[in-house]
């Protein structure tokens, strides 16, 4: 068995022979890159165009790893007045286009200057990649702030495919970005290891039939990561070699 498994959570994990899995598609944000700044930069630069208070970067944490829709309206669902539940619902319906045109506009401007890649990301891609393993990187977070990110932080060149979450028809937790992304290597999902931070990582992996493997230190909506259903956990990225 290439994993250690258990009924309930892995808390250890055994690396993979060379024999047992042909790719790895990985996630970005909270698993390669620590993006807490940027969203907390981008969105407060938002609610200050919209006349609305900032939010703190502990609430958004929690937020993170849905796609940038989610993560839009759950600030402003967050910062808005409560007069009650329909009202608030409409209320960010008439602020969203709003808020994405300049929530967009701001992201592109400051993306990558508040982030920081994780200690052990470039030495866990060159082992990876030493091995013979087809790397693709898969996220929710738009194509058009995933590329530049990857560039500025000199992570795109370990990647033969990389897919935001506007490519596909839907994003993690479905599979269908897990089983495209195997399409477009060329590998079955039974041979590709999914490397993400959250459940919604380890649900689509699960789905798609990839075995997953979930860091410890990312964005598991506020939630225990070991608490996740995934094949093993590591500390960084580094331990996958």
């Amino acid at each position: 068995m290439a994993f250690q498994t258990s009924s309930l959570a892995v808390v250890n994990f055994i690396p993979l022979p060379p024999s047992c899995v042909d790719a790895a598609i990985i996630d970005l944000d909270g698993t390669m890159v620590d993006t807490l700044g940027d969203f907390s930069e981008a969105l407060n630069r938002m609610l200050q165009d919209l006349g609305l208070p900032p939010i703190d970067a502990g609430s958004i944490e929690s937020m993170v790893g849905k796609g940038s829709e989610h993560l839009l309206r759950s600030v402003l669902k967050h910062v808005l007045p409560r007069d009650g539940i329909d009202d608030v619902a409409i209320k960010i319906e008439e602020l969203y286009p709003s808020a994405w045109a300049s929530y967009q506009r701001h992201y592109l401007a400051i993306n990558g200057q508040f982030a920081g890649v994780y200690d052990g990301v470039e030495a866990g891609l060159q082992a990876l990649r030493a091995r013979g393993l087809r790397l693709a990187c898969l996220t929710n977070k738009p194509t058009s702030f995933a590329l530049p990110l990857l560039q500025l932080k000199g992570l795109a060149g370990y990647f033969e495919q990389v897919f935001g979450g506007d490519a596909f028809e839907r994003k993690k937790p479905d599979p269908l970005p897990l089983l495209k992304t195997c399409e477009a290597l060329g590998t079955s999902p039974a041979r590709t290891l999914m490397v993400g931070d959250s459940s919604n990582d380890a649900q689509a992996a699960r789905a798609a039939g990839c075995p997953v493997v979930l860091v410890t230190y990312g964005y598991n909506h506020g939630q225990p990561v070991r608490a996740v259903d995934a094949d093993g956990f590591v500390d960084s990225l580094a331990q996958l070699a």
